[in-house]
């Protein structure tokens, strides 16, 4: 009997393709994490030596070095958390589950919307510099400093990040949503037919083919 509305057990180019990219994806943000820890110290001096100059107290100078370190312990956890789920979602699409389809669809989605919006955050802090009132100018001094302060290439990284992530999640939807993963994803598994002898219509060969009825059942063996 024939099955044709299942697919067969091998795992289609598509769906391998987009378990490679979540995989790389996983790897890319987690290394973004420990870089972002890493660099966290030469951050500080950075800005504490730049700060200097500027007509902040220390105590100003103290509370934008926290709010620095703590922005970039919150950036380093949730790129950490993202690659961790990423990779879940590649090994539950590399086992061929349908519900790990669904939630990278839904894990996509809130994906492009957090690396438009980090983008747009980036390209806003390098075009629009902050600014204030004259009574708080140390404040505004202090915080126009924060860009300067971390390496000259992470903010065109994160920019580069932010880009790849949008393109990455959106390569992933498509390809799982392309025929060929969809039949792969909905297959069903093959039924069980438990093993039978066949049938054989002949008598044991130490029995007699036909015995007529009310006869004492034959001797297993010629009388002697």
């Amino acid at each position: 009997m024939s099955y044709p509305d299942r697919a067969p057990a091998r795992r289609p180019a598509v769906v391998t393709a987009a378990v490679a990219l979540l995989a790389l994806m996983a790897v890319v943000a987690l290394a973004y994490a420990a870089t972002g820890v890493a660099t966290r110290g030469g951050t500080v001096d950075r800005f504490r030596a730049a700060a200097a100059d500027t007509s902040a107290s220390p105590d100003q100078i103290d509370r934008t070095v926290t709010l620095l370190g703590a922005s970039t312990v919150l950036t380093a956890v949730v790129s950490l958390l993202a690659g961790l789920l990423v990779a879940g979602l590649a090994l539950g699409l590399r086992a061929g589950r349908d519900g790990a389809r669904t939630a990278t669809w839904v894990i996509s989605a809130l994906g492009l919307v957090a690396g438009c919006c980090g983008l747009a955050l980036l390209v806003g802090q390098r075009a629009t510099p902050l600014a204030s009132g004259e009574d708080d100018r140390a404040t505004a001094e202090l915080l126009g400093l924060l860009a300067d302060a971390y390496p000259s290439w992470w903010i065109p990284l994160g920019a580069g990040l932010s880009v790849g992530q949008v393109l990455g999640y959106l390569v992933v939807a498509v390809l799982l949503a392309l025929p060929a993963a969809s039949a792969w994803f909905r297959r069903r598994p093959a039924p069980y037919a438990p093993h039978r002898p066949p049938a054989s219509s002949a008598p044991p060969p130490d029995q007699p083919a036909h015995q007529p009825p009310g006869a004492p059942p034959a001797p297993p063996y010629p009388p002697r």
